[in-house]
């Protein structure tokens, strides 16, 4: 492989990967398999030590979890929350027993315990009594999501009498189990809400809500599994782990103390096949050396103990009929193939549709007429087809071409180059995309209008009251009409209309993300608002002034320019100006504590020991600095703190930028 195309590869993967931590850790939402996962962050590791070069410093390689959500107060962990070494097969774990043999001997133990597929949580008690509950976040600092954790009736508030120390920490799982998820998610259904696609993300998604009320009315678990303290209070992690149960912890009873690598390999064995017996998700089995002496004497690789490792279960695979394909429109016009198959029963549901992402996905396959396919549930996440049994197909079946115009209003579908996906171009016509530019513009993301949800604009729409964004801010004008609509009460339309008129107070950052411009994120939304102040300049821009916004790069800013020269959409903007929507950015006043960092540009990387990089941030601002995104010679300092990724550091001293550290910061602004 060249270094052009290594280049290339290592981008591609970092920038998908990075997009694939955040969906899991920080959206709870996501969307691919842990074993493809894996496989990718294999081959972006075997890359970045080839040519090393090329490799981000912030790589997923290099990061142990996700980002850390603004909702909550960022804690560090005392001890930080390390990831585990994955492996799916027998062979691995051969190996892995022969390298613990090799450094330490032959007299050692395993502890086997079940892998819970839930939300890492590390919890500090002190006097017995619980202070603190962080989730891993980064593995060096989380969330402190304590108030809701409180809400979880196995985590003990207050322990037992016990010989434990004044302060500890224990690590565990927060899980929900089965029978509840179905419970609570045919609830959402109902409601209108959209559904989570497994136990696990809906643990997240609830461990991470404002309202504990809400936390405390879903029935969360919480198995604990690993204990922390200053001085060793045992020998064995299994000592602590029946100790701690004696303190009043919820500690799963299926482990096992294993002798061998044999009765490791038996215990997988054993739960490979038993996992569906169980009331919550498991998705593989974690096998640690026993003693913590030992433990020790193997040390920790900079992400991971050298002492353990997770032997993580296949997704399960079934063979079924392809019965058809059909096609879904979502709100940005992309057009998504679906297979419908016969119905199979698959990790404990049975499985009717499964996504085939574009059309690439139908080519790569070259799936045909009635083929039987094989199809996983990796992760217990959407079910997709891995492959087609070809030795089952029929001499007369024709191949799936996928559709040249749109399922919904017949546009003829357009692909831009260098994209997989088709598009219906027709978003002022075309139902499911009205609907659902209509749907994301009042979601809590963007417009948080009370009293409206996604059923209520599909009602509306039918009714013909509501065909643009605008036409939601005149439905005070059908309040008499509203009252005939099914479960359409005076107070349910009066909190709708009060909400409607609430909205127009939210600023221009929010009403900008709300129009549902391809590419235009949460993020990217307040980038251009904050650049540009008003949607008069923004409509005004042209390419080359996008690009020179911050992180605003080709791809966005030609979708930006594509919205905006439709005179429809500037026909809406127009309206939705006269009806009083927010389009300047406020000009917020910001008071300076001094402005000895003026004219001086900073990056922060790696971790610190007394302050968070957003805290340094922060300071920097607060006297007259500026924080830039990336290094390059209009940088003036980089702020160096530990576990600095080595191409930023090997750039910044190419460049001949300053390196300093906290404490010469701070002596340059007291």
């Amino acid at each position: 492989m060249s270094a052009a195309e290594a280049k290339k590869q290592i981008q591609a993967l970092t920038t998908e990967l990075k997009q694939h931590n955040y969906n899991y850790y920080v959206l709870a939402m996501p969307t691919i398999s842990d074993f493809d996962f894996d496989k990718k962050l294999e081959q972006l590791n075997k890359l970045e030590r080839e040519f090393p070069e090329f490799a981000d410093p912030d790589s997923p390689t290099q990061k142990v979890g996700g980002d850390i959500t603004k909702e909550f107060v960022t804690v560090r962990h005392r001890w930080p929350m390390l990831s585990l070494g994955n492996t799916y097969n027998e062979q691995e774990l051969l190996e892995f027993d022969q390298r613990i043999r090799k450094a330490i001997g032959d007299n050692f133990e395993y502890v086997c315990e079940l892998k819970f597929d839930g939300l890492s949580m590390s919890l500090t008690y002190e006097q017995g009594k619980l202070v603190r509950a962080v989730t891993r976040g980064d593995g060096v600092q989380g969330d402190e999501v304590t108030t809701n954790v409180r809400t979880i009736n196995t985590i003990p508030k207050r322990l037992h009498e016990g010989n434990y120390p004044d302060y500890f920490d224990i690590r565990g799982e927060v899980f929900m189990h089965r029978k509840a998820f179905e419970r609570l998610n045919n609830e959402r259904l109902e409601n209108g809400e959209v559904a989570y696609a497994n136990p696990r993300n809906f643990a997240s998604g609830t461990i991470k809500m404002q309202d504990s009320a809400e936390v405390a009315r879903r029935p969360l678990d919480c198995f604990l599994y690993f204990l922390y303290t200053e001085k060793p209070l045992f020998k064995t992690h299994w000592e602590s782990l029946q100790a701690v149960k004696t303190w009043g912890f919820h500690v799963n009873d299926h482990s096992r103390l294993c002798g061998t690598i044999d009765e490791v390999l038996q215990f997988i064995a054993k739960w490979d096949k038993d996992r569906f017996d169980l009331s919550y998700d498991i998705d593989g089995i974690v096998i640690k050396i026993n003693n913590y002496s030992q433990q020790q004497e193997l040390g920790f690789t900079a992400k991971s103990p050298r002492w353990a490792i997770s032997y993580k279960f296949k997704a399960e695979r079934v063979e079924t009929e392809l019965i058809s394909v059909s096609y879904q429109v979502g709100r940005t016009g992309a057009v998504t193939p679906v297979a419908n198959l016969k119905p199979v029963l698959l990790a404990g549901t049975t499985v009717k549709r499964a996504t085939l992402h574009n059309a690439n996905e139908i080519l790569r396959l070259d799936l045909h007429e009635g083929d039987t396919v094989f199809v996983e549930k990796g992760g217990e996440i959407i079910p997709k087809i891995i492959s087609v049994n070809p030795d089952k197909r029929k001499s007369e079946s024709l191949p799936i071409v996928y559709r040249t115009t749109c399922p919904v209003c017949n546009t003829h579908l357009e692909r831009k180059e260098g994209e997989a996906a088709f598009y219906c171009p027709n978003d002022e016509g075309c139902r499911p995309q009205i609907v659902g530019k209509m749907q994301h513009f009042i979601g809590r993301k963007a417009m948080n209008i009370d009293g409206l949800g996604d059923e209520t604009i599909e009602a509306l729409y039918t009714r013909g009251y509501i065909r643009h964004i605008s036409d939601i801010y005149k439905l005070h004008d059908r309040a008499e009409e509203l009252k005939q609509m099914e479960r359409f009460g005076d107070k349910s339309i009066t909190n709708m209309l009060d909400g409607i008129e609430k909205s127009k107070q939210m600023p221009f950052e929010k009403v900008l993300f709300g129009l549902g411009i391809r590419y235009i994120g949460e993020t990217v939304a307040k980038k251009l608002a904050m650049h540009f102040k008003t949607i008069d300049h923004l409509m005004a821009a042209t390419q080359e002034e996008l690009t020179a916004a911050e992180e605003i790069g080709e791809r966005i800013a030609q979708s930006i320019t594509e919205y905006f020269s439709n005179e429809k959409h500037r026909q809406e903007i127009e309206k939705l100006k006269e009806l009083g929507l927010q389009f300047v950015a406020e000009e917020k006043e910001v008071k300076l504590a001094s402005e000895k960092l003026t004219g001086q540009s900073f990056i922060i990387s790696g971790v610190f020991e007394k302050f968070s990089r957003d805290e340094l941030k922060d300071l920097i601002e607060l006297n007259g600095g500026k924080i830039l995104s990336s290094i390059s010679a209009k940088l003036n300092y980089l702020v160096a703190g530990d576990n600095m990724g080595p191409a930023k550091l090997e750039k910044a001293q190419k460049l001949n930028i300053p390196i300093i550290s906290d404490e010469e910061l701070l002596a340059m602004i007291y």
